[in-house]
């Protein structure tokens, strides 16, 4: 009898032993039986025989993880504290990877400069390319590719959000044909199938996704491409709390895989730690004019005015707004307290379509009150637009303009991104509105005018990256507009002194920012937030206490703080948190181990504090 210790693949166990009259192979995939329910699991290695009971493994599935595929899943399981099985439970599984060689011909033109950033790349595992918005990158990225898959290797394409993946889908598609594959979270089932199976036989070589995609099954991988590194979209905001980019290069470094970071507004630690390529300058040599609007959110009659001049010229508009409903807040006149969610302290946004209060944390929603439900007064009152409220008030003023929603509650399936996309390209839409979603690296010629409204709020935030964050945003929202011709941005606040610094001076707001960060965040230390819930607050509380009690063990460690969080409770659970920082990571997965001892959620390198 043979007997192997087994990860059950998704689960939150400790690998278990079981038995089976046949030789099995590491790392192949199995069924087993586990509380009654049959279950997948992943051979670990064999062992002896334990001194219990086991029982037999069920089934063999003639599938396995490729060498890919294990290194990263042992790395998850580290860093991030989790178990193997939690860690393996990302990774789609394969049979056999055929490997078939192809020729594409067809490449972009590069400028000189372009050129000179392609041979940079080619220099340096891991590089990183600073390139003002509508510089040319995807063009480097597409030459990189290129050569990447003539050389018989399969390249990955990363992608912060799938709102991307349609446009530069059709990109690539201009290249590489049916080469391509496009791997994101809201692919149907059978979709995913059929991909996985071109994948494995070598039809499809090229694979551009968002987070998950980097958990295919590369056997032959030569080229990652992480397009807007910058972006928080690449970090996980679950259990485990991976950073998809921190592990595109940690898997470049260990498997001598080419590595290509790419932004307009790179992250800090990015622009440190690997050497840089500096593309300044647009692709058309078009021209940008910004105007300050020091006022409060809402339309007024300068947006009003320059709306007009883009419609009348025929041109395509762009407005962010960084919150979605109708408004964020109904207040109280006569008490001041918003009508708050029961099981989260967060105000309910109002819905006028679904005449509802909805909570945007837990999904809890009633319908809108008469009364405070406080003081019983009639005086409510909606506080902080959103973008439904802005789209109803812009096709009042301008009744024959075409007016689309881009935010999460309008795009809700794939066929409905696609389409409003096709339909903006197409110009059968002359203004989107819409939230960070339209940040994103959308490349449409015709938009002449851009508007970002409401980011005084996100200057305030209680996070490091507050300002990083705030106008790295400002500048992807502005880089839609003017991209092949003149474009005008206008940016509306009570705080545009500190935008009217650093827009289109970057590398000035880089060195001002290392400055301020020197000795206290990253990229010169290391975080880890450790997140304690409980339905219960004194037993929450209580175990903050424990856990603050057993880190104060650990040397080369510095608790920054502790107590409620800014959101003190989340789907009836009351919320706690500890912030620690170091130099080194090795003292924080310390202090990640001693939190998962108490059930607690450990988050190293965070970028949320609320």
């Amino acid at each position: 009898m043979n007997y192997y210790l087994i990860a059950i693949i998704g689960a939150n166990l400790q690998p278990l032993i079981y038995q089976s009259q046949t030789e099995l192979k590491e790392y192949e995939i199995i069924k087993v039986s586990l509380r009654n329910k049959i279950q997948n699991g992943v051979i670990l290695h064999k062992t002896t025989k334990p001194n219990f009971k086991t029982s037999t493994i069920i089934d063999r599935l003639n599938l396995s993880f490729s060498k890919y595929q294990i290194t990263l899943a042992k790395f998850i399981s580290h860093y991030y504290t989790c178990e193997i099985g939690v860690a393996f439970g990302l990774f789609e599984p394969f049979s056999k990877y055929q490997s078939v060689d192809c020729s594409f011909i067809k490449s972009p033109n590069l400028s000189p400069l372009q050129q000179q950033a392609a041979e940079f790349t080619k220099q340096n595992l891991i590089s990183l390319i600073f390139g003002d918005t509508g510089s040319g990158k995807s063009e480097i990225y597409i030459s990189q590719i290129q050569e990447c898959l003539n050389k018989g290797k399969q390249a990955l394409f990363l992608m912060p959000e799938i709102s991307l993946t349609p446009q530069m889908q059709a990109r690539l598609e201009v290249y590489f044909g049916q080469s391509i594959g496009v791997w994101h979270s809201k692919i149907s089932p059978k979709n995913k199938k059929s991909l996985l199976s071109d994948f494995s036989s070598g039809k499809i070589k090229l694979i551009a996704g968002a987070r998950s995609a980097l958990f295919l099954p590369f056997s032959n991988l030569g080229l990652i491409i992480v397009d807007e590194e910058h972006d928080d979209s690449y970090k996980n905001s679950s259990d485990p709390y991976y950073n998809t980019k921190d592990l595109a290069i940690y898997i470049a470094n260990k498997l001598n895989i080419k590595c290509i970071l790419g932004s307009a507004t790179p992250s800090l630690n990015s622009y440190v730690k690997f050497p840089h390529f500096r593309l300044k300058g647009r692709y058309y040599n078009s021209q940008k004019e910004y105007i300050y609007d020091y006022s409060p959110t809402g339309l007024n009659s300068l947006l009003l005015k320059q709306i007009s001049i883009a419609l009348e010229a025929k041109k395509q508009i762009i407005i962010f707004l960084p919150t979605r409903a109708n408004f964020k807040f109904l207040i109280c006149q006569s008490c001041f307290e918003s009508l708050q969610c029961p099981y989260c302290s967060i105000s309910l946004s109002l819905h006028k379509k679904h005449k509802t209060l909805k909570c945007h944390y837990c999904g809890f929603a009633c319908a809108i009150p008469n009364l405070c439900l406080s003081c019983n007064s009639h005086m409510l009152e909606s506080r902080k637009i959103g973008t439904s409220e802005l789209v109803e008030q812009i096709k009042q003023y301008f009744p024959l303009a075409r007016v689309a929603k881009f935010d999460r509650d309008e795009i809700t399936t794939q066929k409905k991104l696609t389409t409003l996309l096709k339909n903006f390209n197409d110009y059968k839409i002359d203004i989107i509105v819409g939230t960070q979603m339209l940040s994103k690296g959308h490349d449409y010629h015709n938009v002449s005018l851009a508007i970002i409204m409401g980011l005084d709020g996100h200057l305030e935030y209680s996070d490091y990256q507050a300002r990083s964050k705030s106008l790295a945003l400002a500048m992807q929202v502005a880089g839609r507009a003017g991209r092949a011709s003149y474009g005008k941005v206008i940016i509306q606040g009570l705080k545009c002194d500190f935008f009217a610094e650093y827009m289109d001076k970057f590398d000035k707001f880089i060195s001002d920012e290392l400055s301020i960060r020197e000795g206290l965040y990253p990229p010169f230390t290391r975080l880890l937030r450790i997140k304690i819930e409980d339905k219960n607050d004194t037993k929450a509380n209580h175990k903050m206490n424990e856990i603050l009690n057993q880190l104060s063990k650990i040397k080369d460690i510095e608790i920054i703080g502790h107590g409620k969080c800014i959101i003190e409770m989340i789907a009836s659970k009351y919320r706690y948190q500890i912030l620690l920082r170091s130099l080194t990571h090795t003292p924080l997965l310390q202090a990640s181990q001693i939190a998962r001892a108490y059930g607690a959620l450990p988050d190293i390198d965070p970028i949320s504090f609320s």
